[in-house]
Order: C-alpha cells, then sequence, then structure tokens
C-alpha cells in the first residue's frame, strides 16, 4: 500500500491544490489546508476558532464551488474556476475582489458569503479535532464499478489517496495505528459524506448520486477515515503506508 496522491485546500470548500510532500507535527494538520474560510450571513462564527463546517460557505451547498483549484503561495491565493477569470489575492486583506469573483456561481436562494476567516491555531477541518482524511483508490473504484461510471477523486476532498489495498479495508483499521514516511497517526473515524459529492469537481454541476450509491451498495454514507497525527514526521508521495 502506498500513498498515491496529496491534496490541501487552502481556503475551505474553495479550491485544491495537489502537494508532493509535506512535514506534519503531532497533532497537526496538512500545512496550508483549510487554513481560511468563506463565513456567510448567519454564520455564528466569531474570531479565529474553530468552527463547525454549517457556519461556511461549502460545496453542499453551493456545487459550482467543487470545480474551483488553487495555488497557494507565501502572501497570495490564485482561484480557478472554468466559468470564471482567474483571481490571484491575498485572503486576508481586503476581501471584496474574492466576493465580486465568486458571486456569479453563487445561489441567489442562499446565504451570501461576507468575508474570509483565517484559523488561528489549525485549519478548518469538517471535525472538532485536528485531522487528515485518507481515501482508498479501490473504495472509489468499488463505487464507480456499482454506479456504473467514472467519478473523480475530487469529489471527496480528501488530503491523502492511498493506493493498493483492498476495496473498504480502510474501515477495519478504526483504532489502528499507521506509519507513512516517517510520521505515524491513528485512525480516528469513518467520513460520513455530504451532497458535495455528488457534483462534478469539472464543471461544478450536480451529475451523481453517489450518497444513494453508497446506501444502496453498502447501507452507509461513508467514504473514508479520519486520521490524527500521534507522532511527527515528514510524508512524500510514494511513501509506503505500514499497519502497526
Amino acid at each position: 500500500m502506498r500513498l498515491a496522491e496529496i491534496w490541501r485546500h487552502p481556503i475551505k470548500g474553495h479550491g485544491r491544490e495537489a502537494l508532493d510532500g509535506f512535514d506534519i507535527a503531532e497533532d497537526g494538520t496538512v500545512p496550508g489546508d483549510r487554513v481560511w474560510a468563506v463565513v456567510h450571513e448567519t454564520s455564528k462564527q466569531r474570531g479565529a476558532e474553530w468552527a463547525p463546517a454549517a457556519n461556511f460557505q461549502r460545496g453542499a451547498k453551493l456545487p459550482a464551488l467543487m470545480a474551483i483549484t488553487a495555488e497557494s503561495g507565501t502572501d497570495a491565493v490564485t482561484l480557478h474556476h472554468p466559468e470564471r477569470p482567474d483571481l490571484t489575492f491575498d485572503p486576508d486583506g481586503d476581501n471584496r475582489v474574492f466576493l465580486d469573483w465568486i458571486a456569479p456561481l453563487l445561489d441567489p436562494g442562499r446565504a451570501s458569503p461576507t468575508g474570509i476567516v483565517r484559523s488561528a491555531e489549525r485549519g478548518y477541518t469538517d471535525t472538532d479535532f485536528p485531522s487528515i482524511s485518507l481515501n482508498n483508490v479501490a473504495s472509489l473504484d468499488a463505487l464507480a464499478a456499482h454506479m456504473g461510471r467514472d467519478l473523480s477523486r475530487h469529489r471527496w476532498r480528501g488530503n491523502l489517496w492511498i493506493d493498493g489495498a483492498a476495496p473498504w479495508v480502510e474501515f477495519e483499521w478504526i483504532g489502528r495505528e499507521v506509519a507513512l514516511g516517517t510520521a505515524r497517526f491513528r485512525v480516528a473515524e469513518r467520513i460520513t459524506r455530504c451532497r458535495a459529492t455528488m457534483a462534478d469537481p469539472e464543471t461544478g454541476r450536480i451529475d451523481g448520486d453517489t450518497l444513494g450509491a453508497l446506501e444502496g451498495g453498502w447501507g452507509h454514507r461513508d467514504f473514508g477515515v479520519y486520521l490524527t497525527c500521534i507522532a511527527p514526521g515528514r510524508v512524500e508521495t510514494g511513501d509506503e503506508l505500514v499497519l502497526q
């Protein structure tokens, strides 16, 4: 079993970015992952503390966001979308240029975005603990075969993708430890999925009932698992995944 791909999402719900590797601290997340998040009119998030996903603009409510890709630099992020010109801006600065850029992709029936917040200590993960998502290529292949179509890995907004494992075996690892590179992780829990996975990440349009397929084929809406880092180290694509 080897690590096939590494991804991070600089602005939660607004673009993915590939990595070759990263250094991680104990109880850390992928550096640069979900550092920022977009708050909206009904958000209860205050300051820079962690808050549940409902406080932020996300693909579960706005599928067009799923087609955004990103590149992050020292003091700027560049966003790409097939229906918008590229935008390079500082998320810590004046957000009006971002709000203007995102406006044509929004649903007027949803709460409007009001700005961008930066996480104080860790990324705005979907969990209330620092986590990294791990997904299995074979599980995706099994779901795609069940649906009779190809499925992009980007539907799942994962951090890590492993190859060489049996389908769904990752669910059997809950509570166990795994090593990747020189770092070690504990497999914490399954990831229950939302409607964002129903959108094509190339177009941002809903085109497949992934949730119904998971329920119909396996009796749940889970895909992938969350890891917590228990020993710091370096992780790179191609690293072997070793069960402890």
